[in-house]
């Protein structure tokens, strides 16, 4: 297998996580901002490496299993975390909700895509909506520059805990009909 530039990228943002992992706990002052920014450089490149696939016409398999995997990986990481760090009901339901989407949703797809109506379940504006409201809130509770942004970041997640509920149910009712078919 040739390596291209997503591909890379992508492996980048995989071996970025124990780093983000390591920066988050390590006990420096500057630490927590660092694991932010981390963090959102990963977010970059995960925009970056679907776009240069695209635009280079360079995606491959490899780059399709495995950029929707790692993505999910960054994510779960960071919410795991969050939710050690905040020990907040809240925090833990609404982290919980958002993993079991993903899991939801990508056995939803993994499943349309045999009987070979994948596009059924393609994502939609409100699941682009949910992902950078979803990022912006992790990152804001990463980084915790003040309260201010700690709090506005805790509504955000609330928000984005919202949208998760509402785009797996519009996946889930898109795909209703196959999923309830008898034989």
């Amino acid at each position: 297998m040739k390596l291209n530039i997503p591909n890379i990228l992508t492996l980048l943002r995989l071996f970025m996580i124990p780093v983000f992992v390591g920066l988050f706990y390590t006990p420096w002052q500057w630490a927590f901002m660092a694991a932010a920014i981390l963090f959102v450089v990963a977010s970059l490149t995960d925009a970056l490496d679907g776009y240069l696939a695209r635009r280079l016409n360079q995606s491959t398999p490899f780059g399709a299993f495995l950029d929707p995997v790692v993505d999910k990986l960054m994510v779960a990481t960071a919410l795991v975390m969050l939710v050690e760090h905040y020990d907040n009901g809240l925090v833990t339901l609404a982290s919980i909700i958002m993993i079991g989407r993903e899991i939801v949703i990508s056995a939803l797809r993994e499943w349309m895509a045999e009987m070979g109506k994948r596009g059924i379940v393609a994502v939609s504006w409100l699941g682009k909506f949910k992902t950078g409201a979803q990022m912006t809130a992790i990152t804001g509770l990463i980084a915790q520059y003040n309260d201010l942004i700690t709090n506005i970041s805790l509504v955000l997640l609330y928000v984005a805990t919202f949208l998760t509920i509402w785009s797996m149910l519009s996946y889930i009712r898109a795909a209703w009909a196959d999923l309830t078919r008898h034989g």
